[in-house]
């Protein structure tokens, strides 16, 4: 019986066509341990997987690299994606590597700086879209488990400072499948509800386990929200996403709570403070007010016509008082100058001249100064001091002038 008798290369052959077309060899994810680790100066990266079972030969060609987001070195945990083939010429099957990825935490690492990087090149960490947290916040919502010891210590901290404060907590699911949905579902349900603030969080533990606050969906939800968000997710060494998107980080979420709920004590001192501050400001600005009416009515007095004609009547009176003195001067002196004038007269009054022995002679109305107006038996008037005589002229006399 004659029996088939193959190469070497024929073999190898047909067992690589049988790897091309088993579809799971093709498209395999292999985890394990990275050994014997070899960039090439090619470009291509060589390297053993390893755990406790075997080894694997792989190999990442130049133009695959794209599928490796970090610098592999030994010891490593990975994730290998690729397809399983069989080098022909050693005879040896190896995996192909088209994608890398750290496995774990490391990998969960990877994922959160690259999203980090891209959040942060989007400007969503900016200061500049931070809001304020409220500082007398009488609603506060409240995103984590129903049953965790987040809410426990919020409820202590809350009882402790303020219980007239209103808590209203959403219970979402912190970690696991579907957890950064309802987390998102939480935020917007109690922004409609109109709260004041939101604290969204929970206690800590491994990434895992934090990893829904690392989510996209989960910081855009904080970021588009218009209520003011505080993160307090896991302890304070604990870093997530939505730590770097909320308006404001709190290391744990009794942090949060101080952070949120106003003390009641140190708000009635300080309203007591704001009063006598008020107050102060108030009677000083009543006392400035009241300076300055008073001011406003002494000029509105100055300006008024009452006081107008008062300053009128006070003039009038001045210059009546003048011309009252003037006209007493004036009048005094005319009264002085009459009575020269009086004695003037009267020293030359025709009368005065008859007391003195002389007469006053007319023939008729016509007063006689000269004889030479005189004839004999005209009758003539003679005036003197007491009376009146009427005489006839007898004789008239002429005496010769010497002057």
């Amino acid at each position: 019986m004659n029996k088939s008798i193959y190469s070497v290369a024929q073999i190898n052959k047909y067992i690589k066509n049988m790897f091309a077309q088993d579809f799971v060899l093709n498209h395999v994810s292999i985890k394990g341990e990275v050994s014997n680790c070899k960039y090439h100066s090619s470009g291509h990266i060589y390297f053993t997987l390893k755990d406790e079972g075997g080894v694997l030969k792989c190999v990442m060609f130049r133009q695959d690299r794209g599928g490796l987001s970090f610098s592999m070195k030994e010891g490593d945990k990975v994730i290998v994606s690729g397809r399983m083939d069989v080098y022909e010429r050693s005879g040896e099957y190896q995996l192909y590597a088209k994608e890398i990825e750290l496995d774990g935490a490391g990998n969960l690492f990877l994922k959160f700086e690259a999203l980090k990087r891209e959040l942060e090149e989007m400007g969503m960490f900016a200061p500049e879209y931070k809001q304020p947290i409220p500082k007398y916040a009488s609603a506060i919502g409240i995103v984590t488990a129903q049953t965790g010891a987040a809410i426990q210590d919020i409820r202590n901290v809350a009882s402790r400072r303020n219980p007239s404060v209103q808590l209203i907590l959403y219970p979402a699911q912190v970690q696991g499948e579907g957890a950064a949905e309802t987390i998102v579902q939480g935020i917007q349900a109690l922004e409609s509800y109109g709260v004041d603030v939101i604290i969204v969080g929970r206690g800590g533990g491994p990434i895992e386990d934090l990893w829904a606050f690392n989510e996209e969906i989960v910081a855009r939800a904080i970021f588009d929200c218009r209520t003011p968000i505080v993160s307090a997710v896991g302890h304070e060494v604990d870093w997530t996403i939505a730590d770097y998107v909320a308006d404001m980080r709190a290391p744990t979420p009794s942090a949060a709570a101080e952070l949120c709920v106003f003390d009641r004590n140190n708000f009635m001192q300080d309203l007591a403070k704001s009063r006598m501050h008020m107050n102060t400001v108030m009677n000083n600005k009543i006392r400035h007010v009241r300076l300055r009416l008073e001011s406003d009515a002494k000029h509105i007095e100055l300006l008024s016509p009452q006081h107008k004609l008062r300053e009128l009547q006070q003039r009038l009176d001045n210059i009546s008082d003048k011309i009252t003195y003037v006209m007493k001067h004036r009048l005094d002196a005319c009264r002085n100058r009459l009575q020269l004038i009086i004695r003037s007269l009267e020293s030359n009054s025709p009368l005065r001249k008859m007391e003195s022995g002389f007469a006053y002679v007319q023939i008729g109305q016509k007063r006689l100064i000269s004889v030479d107006e005189i004839h004999q038996k005209d009758e003539i008037s003679i005036t003197l001091r007491d009376g009146e005589v009427l005489a006839e002229v007898k004789e008239v006399k002429k005496y010769h002038e010497s002057y």
